[in-house]
């Protein structure tokens, strides 16, 4: 965390007040934002949330001419909508793109540092995505420099690393016909991601003297013949036709717990399962599926005691070949990068979800670097500035 009490911190955080300069380098406006510290406190206590870096952001667009809105329902964790309005005639675009990072603990170096070299750009959030931030804000400025048919929506959000509030509190008030979900995606287009579901299952047994355990009901003994019931249900998910970017879906165990002591038959237990699903498995669906497996065991197994909560539940996503925005970013793409763009998708969630649930059709499209969430962390600075061109292009092809 940076302690502007200490020189070398005070002076990099003058260095960071916005001004009007006409400065539109992406590369330059990335390093910036990272030296701006904005860890979300939901993964790491003490954490300082996105508030100074969303104010960065808002000044930086209102300098500009964006009508900006800042969303605050939870306090000190605000998200920035800013809006270049067009004449009514045309498509609405959002572009959407997060604040807060991961903690830094165990990065080597300094992780605000903004570093340049060998034609990377260095530092927490570099690649996961304030290089995707700097290239959205300068291809919003420099599209909407003449006035386009339809509006263009920039939507800096908070807590996409932990829950998602910050886009959850944008679609309540905002919405567009179509929108880029800006996270690093190597320059693929990202067209599809799974989804998951995060259960938690009590097992109820009854404690007993561990030397007479038939007196008992031992609930880890009933944890064991679940976890063989999940086994049988993966090979079953294995043994469905794969989907073509996302392979099948998984089912594990993340935590399990149980008992009191080594002397007492064990009264409960308790499993947290997460299940990742594919395009058309919902939440209702995969819940189900689990059910039926924990109602089969309490059929056949005595005095087998369960139950089941759903923790949090984010469907998967993908997009649609046919869209305009998957069309249009698709061939900005290979204009600008002069080859033809990978489609692909990614095993994790990401906001997109959200946004295609809200009926905005979008997908993914992101700088090329590497280091998420790792101990060094890095993007390329030639894909910031290939990013920034692609977004330009398309926000004037869509909404011109």
């Amino acid at each position: 965390m940076v302690n502007p009490t200490h020189p070398a911190d005070a002076r990099r955080h003058d260095s960071l007040e916005p001004v009007d300069n006409g400065h539109l380098d992406p590369v330059a406006l990335a390093a910036r934002l990272i030296a701006i510290d904005s860890t979300n406190p939901d993964l790491v206590p003490g954490g300082v949330g996105e508030a100074e870096i969303a104010a960065w952001c808002a000044q930086w667009l209102s300098s500009r001419g964006f009508e900006v809105h800042r969303l605050e329902e939870r306090a000190g964790r605000p998200s920035i909508v800013g809006i270049k309005r067009g004449t009514g005639t045309g498509g609405s675009l959002m572009l959407n793109a997060h604040l807060d990072t991961v903690g830094v603990a165990g990065y080597e170096g300094d992780p605000f540092s903004g570093e340049r070299h060998s034609g990377r750009l260095h530092g927490r959030g570099a690649f996961d995505t304030k290089a995707g931030v700097a290239a959205v804000l300068v291809a919003a400025d420099r599209a909407t420099l003449t006035p386009l048919a339809g509006d263009v929506l920039v939507t800096l959000v908070a807590d996409e690393e932990f829950g998602s509030l910050g886009t959850e509190e944008v679609l309540r008030r905002f919405t567009a016909d179509a929108a880029i979900v800006v996270e690093p995606s190597e320059l693929s287009l990202t067209v599809c991601h799974r989804g998951f579901a995060w259960f938690e299952l009590t097992l109820h047994g009854r404690a007993a003297h561990g030397s007479m355990p038939g007196q008992g009901v031992d609930a880890i003994r009933h944890a064991g013949m679940v976890l063989h019931g999940l086994d049988e249900l993966r090979t079953g998910l294995e043994q469905k036709p794969a989907h073509p970017l996302l392979g099948h879906g998984t089912v594990r165990v993340a935590m399990i717990a149980g008992g009191t002591d080594a002397a007492t038959v064990a009264p409960s237990a308790t499993l947290t399962i997460e299940r990742r699903t594919l395009p058309g498995e919902t939440p209702e669906l995969v819940e189900a599926e689990l059910r039926h497996l924990l109602d089969h065991l309490a059929a056949t197994t005595a005095d087998f005691r369960y139950d089941l909560t759903r923790l949090v539940a984010r469907g998967a996503f993908e997009a649609d070949p046919a869209w305009p925005i998957v069309r249009l970013l698709d061939e900005q793409a290979e204009r600008v990068l002069g080859r033809l763009v990978v489609q692909r998708g990614e095993p994790f969630w990401t906001d997109a979800g959200l946004v295609r649930e809200a009926g905005i059709p979008c997908l993914l499209f992101g700088v090329d670097g590497s280091g998420a969430h790792a101990p060094v962390e890095w993007a390329t600075e030639r894909s910031i500035h290939q990013l920034a061109e692609i977004l330009e292009d398309t926000i004037i092809a869509f909404c011109g």
